[in-house]
């Protein structure tokens, strides 16, 4: 298994206040340890104009099944928030980290 970290962009097209910003990034924390935080990355970013960044560290056999997973995580985490698609879209993931043996 290789470890990763998946960088999955998104926009917010209704508002979205610090609570809901802070909750987010508690709901997803289990997927941010040692890699993301030895390279200093940062788990959510969102700029003024709604655009945001998700970076997860996934555990996976190969780098598709690891960005799939990444989507599924931060599209589950967003509609536990009550963020629909709609409101959240998401867009490609892309590999930004990788730890394992080659």
């Amino acid at each position: 298994m290789t470890t990763y970290v998946i960088t999955v962009p998104g926009t917010f097209l209704r508002d979205v206040d610090d609570a809901a910003r802070s909750e987010l990034a508690r709901s997803l924390a289990s997927h941010h340890t040692d890699l993301s935080e030895t390279e200093d990355v940062e788990l959510l970013t969102v700029h003024e104009d709604g655009t945001f960044s998700v970076r997860l560290e996934i555990e996976a056999v190969d780098r598709a099944t690891a960005e799939d997973e990444a989507v599924h995580l931060a599209g589950a985490a967003l509609q536990k928030l009550g963020f629909s698609e709609e409101d959240a879209p998401l867009g490609p993931p892309a590999v930004t980290g990788i730890d394992g043996e080659f």
